[in-house]
């Protein structure tokens, strides 16, 4: 697929605003509030290039989800980088700081909001408390479809312009102080991964399995596994060890960390996706407001290309992951219909308790559904399609040949540009 943009004709006036420049804490300290001339989402280089004649340059930390530019999940980070640095002609440096060297996930928050990173990746189901319209939303995630590709595109989709479109899901951010650039990506579809065989009912009877969100606690316990509660930085040591038995894992860190080395027997449904696939966002700090406008502009429309990255991203290390299986003797297998069923009832009761809640709406269900069925339009309408099913993945899917930006300007439209900085 050929990269599309979008140019629309707009006036933009030179900005005369000059910004103080060097890394996160100079930003930080500055008084100034955003000022400035901005420009229409779609403008030209030119026009932009106008805008920004007389702006400072300017140097933000940003911590991406990957732990090192080598590992496939890079991609995700490296497409916003390459966006921002780009649209800005260099006047914007991300300086990228990798494995969570600066914050771990419990620890973003804070900081984002004392300035020791500009931007960063997030994952706020790990603080359900802190997020509970995300938590909730994170249970949401099993009515699209299960397709390697287009699946993992449409719940990209749908689940984007629903968190877009929820004002009390965005107000979770901006209590923080924080501004979110994607408020809810999904990061694909769970899969089970174990160190040993075995999918029928009777092989999770005591399995120590470790969990990921709230939603799999109750999933979990329903086949007779026992949740453990664990980052995912944490859990080949586990598996390796044998401390747990067997991982939910969605293919970004299947691929990226190399669990499957040492839980290589993977199942997954047969039919539909498992819920709690909408774990992560992507995150501006106190910084971001400081900045003149049309940088935050700049940052803000580079969300197409992090839509892009997250996709190749999930496809990539779904590749990986795939590889790392079959090496090490094991391979993806389909739960056994009654886990499945089992699992199935389960994650519709977890919907059914949060709208008892008062937590979602009654009709939930029927926006989802029809949200899939919009988005599933869109994905077939840009060309996008499946080559064959997941475990045979490395042999259709070559890495860096599909661009889901058009994808990403869709959503961009359709939900994000409402928020743009103005």
């Amino acid at each position: 697929m050929t990269r599309k943009r979008l140019y629309g004709s707009v006036g933009a006036a030179l900005s005369s605003l000059m910004l103080l420049t060097a890394c996160a804490g100079a930003v930080g300290d500055t008084n100034a509030s955003a000022q400035g001339e901005g420009f229409e989402y779609g403008a030209s280089q030119e026009e932009v290039d106008a805008v920004i004649e007389d702006l400072e340059p300017v140097t933000l930390v940003y911590q991406p989800s990957a732990s090192s530019p080598n590992k496939p999940s890079a991609v995700t980070g490296m497409s916003f980088k390459e966006a921002v640095e780009e649209r800005s002609g260099g006047k914007i440096t991300l300086d990228m700081v990798w494995g969570q060297a600066i914050a771990g996930y419990p620890e973003i928050d804070d900081a984002l909001a004392d300035g020791r990173i500009d931007i960063s990746y997030h994952v706020p189901i790990y603080d359900p408390a802190a997020y509970p319209t995300i938590d909730a939303y994170n249970k949401l995630t099993q009515y699209s479809s299960a397709d390697p590709l287009t699946g993992e595109a449409i719940s990209q989709a749908m689940m984007s312009e629903l968190a877009w479109n929820n004002d009390q899901l965005m107000q979770e951010y901006e209590e923080k102080g924080l501004t979110p650039l994607s408020p809810l990506l999904s990061s694909g579809d769970y899969w089970m991964a174990c160190n040993s065989p075995g999918v029928a009912m009777e092989d999770w009877n005591g399995r120590q399995l470790r969990i990921g969100g709230t939603a799999q606690t109750t999933i979990t316990e329903s086949i007779g596994a026992s949740p453990v509660s664990m980052e995912y930085g944490e859990t080949f040591e586990a598996l390796q060890r044998g401390t747990v038995d067997c991982t939910f894992v969605q293919a970004q860190v299947a691929g990226s960390t190399g669990i499957l080395e040492v839980a290589p027997h993977v199942s997954l449904f047969s039919e539909g996706r498992m819920t709690g696939g909408a774990t992560a966002a992507h995150v501006a700090g106190a910084s971001f407001k400081e900045l003149p406008l049309a940088y935050q502009q700049i940052i803000f429309d580079a969300e197409v290309d992090l839509f892009h990255g997250q996709l190749a991203n999930t496809l990539d290390s779904g590749v990986a992951s795939v590889i790392d299986a079959r090496e090490a003797g094991g391979g993806f297998t389909a739960i056994d219909p009654e886990v499945e069923a089992r699992m199935s009832e389960v994650q519709e009761e977890l919907v059914d308790d949060l709208i008892a809640d008062g937590v979602l709406d009654e009709d939930v269900r029927d926006e989802l559904q029809a949200s899939a069925e919009k988005w599933t339009e869109i994905v077939e309408e840009l060309g996008y399609t499946d080559g064959g099913e997941l475990s045979e993945l490395d042999e259709w899917y070559e890495p860096g040949e599909v661009d889901f930006r058009p994808l990403g300007e869709r959503v961009f439209e359709e939900a994000a540009l409402q928020h743009r900085p103005e």
